[in-house]
């Protein structure tokens, strides 16, 4: 046997060995890297009760809200579907309203009374979302859609939960966003008024009548559907107008025009009882609107 052929034998078996445990070490490296990674950047799960109050010192003694609602997050994220989820849910959208983070406030709201609609909660919930929009309401020239959606939103919390401590601040909110959106049909009412296009003024005026009877806006829109059914020389209509005006709002500025708008024409005011108006009024007096 040739020494020489041996010893290169040898020499390449040990080399390849030592190539293969170096492959092997650099694989193992890289495991334990990425498991000391891992503990590095996923932390363990934190006890519920710990960020819960951790969110509530942000939001009391730090004034951090945005903060605060991050941090009651964490326990739903942390910890689903346990009681303290529950209640950092509705902190969450309270610590938003708080900060004026209104689309995250109403977001996080609503999914609070889609997940516990039975909950004591669930009210102030709805409560944050329809309190959400009327914070948002745009003035008069503006488009109305969230003085709508307000509405619809704190009628929710006067219907299904009546006896609710926030049923009663809601229907205040409502009253004052029906007189918003009455405001907004006078405005585009008396422009339309003012352009000479009677029929859409009327429309327009129509709505706050019919729909708004309960806002500050409706003696002037009873007056201007005096002025604009007299200037289409619709007498009748303008008499009603005029007289539902004078019978409901006898000491009111608008009524002493509408009266004067119809002597200086050779009218009195004289109320149709068949007349959309007076049976709007009719059905006001009786409690059906």
């Amino acid at each position: 046997m040739d020494l020489r052929s041996v010893t290169v034998e040898s020499v390449e078996s040990c080399a390849r060995a030592a190539t293969r445990f170096a492959a092997f070490a650099l694989v193992a490296l890289a495991l334990c890297a990425c498991s000391m990674f891992d503990q590095d950047t996923v932390p363990p799960d934190q006890p519920a009760d710990k960020l819960y109050n951790e969110g509530l010192y942000l939001l009391n003694s730090k004034k951090d809200a945005k903060g605060a609602a991050k941090k009651f997050e964490e326990v739903d994220r942390q910890h689903p579907y346990s009681e303290w989820a529950r209640k950092a849910l509705i902190m969450s959208a309270f610590a938003y309203y708080q900060a004026s983070a209104y689309d995250d406030c109403i977001n996080t709201a609503k999914r609070y009374v889609t997940l516990h609609p039975g909950s004591p909660d669930a009210a102030y919930a709805q409560y944050l979302i329809g309190s959400s929009y009327f914070d948002q309401m745009p003035e008069i020239s503006r488009d109305q859609d969230r003085t709508d959606k307000a509405v619809q939103a704190l009628e929710e919390v006067a219907r299904k939960y009546p006896t609710s401590e926030y049923a009663v601040a809601a229907k205040r909110k409502i009253e004052m966003a029906r007189d918003q959106l009455a405001g907004k049909e006078m405005d585009i009412g008396r422009q339309l008024l003012n352009s000479h296009n009677y029929t859409g003024a009327i429309n327009r005026f129509k709505v706050v009548v019919t729909r708004y009877q309960r806002t500050r806006h409706v003696e002037e829109a009873l007056l201007r559907l005096t002025e604009a059914y007299m200037a289409l020389g619709i007498v009748e209509e303008a008499q009603t107008s005029a007289a539902v005006l004078g019978h409901n709002f006898p000491d009111s500025r608008w009524y002493k025009d509408a009266y004067a708008l119809m002597q200086s024409r050779g009218f009195e005011p004289t109320e149709n009882k068949g007349h959309w108006i007076s049976q709007a009024f009719t059905k006001l007096a009786s409690g059906k609107l």
